[in-house]
């Protein structure tokens, strides 16, 4: 956002501003009169429960309301899930859009290539797949 007050003229900001559901960036610039929708976005607590292959389904502890994510609104965190793990679900109008996984998982390595003793130029790390799928890189 970047205020600008020109010699001559009204006042204006500009400013960019991404749309939830596709991440587009937008620049736009406003005058002081202009009025903004605001969106009913919502951070909640959510325990992750299992997923039946096409959504992610969450449930508020506090609640036991449930409710279920898409690929889409899971944006990549399905690779650091496996089961009962509790999440950050950020939901518009009531529907998930963003999952963000805790910080800080467990899970355990289900396959890894043996490492080349010769290959440690680039920080000696090798890939290995993790339970859920996910690959990372992990020391020799």
């Amino acid at each position: 956002t970047e205020y600008v007050k020109p010699g001559k003229g009204q006042a204006f900001t500009r400013m960019k501003y991404r749309f939830i559901k596709s991440g587009r960036v937008v620049e736009m610039t406003m005058k002081a009169t202009d009025d903004v929708e605001v969106a009913d976005v919502v951070d909640t607590d959510m325990r992750y429960l299992y997923t039946d292959g096409e959504y992610w389904h969450f449930m508020d502890p506090e609640s036991f309301e449930q409710v279920q994510a898409d690929k889409a609104g899971m944006g990549g965190a399905e690779k650091w899930l496996k089961g009962e793990e509790d999440c950050i679900v950020t939901l518009w109008n009531g529907a998930p859009i963003w999952v963000q996984p805790p910080n800080f998982v467990e899970l355990k390595i289900t396959e890894t290539d043996p490492g080349v003793r010769g290959d440690t130029s680039g920080g000696g790390g090798k890939p290995a797949t993790l339970e859920t799928g996910a690959v990372v890189r992990v020391p020799l």
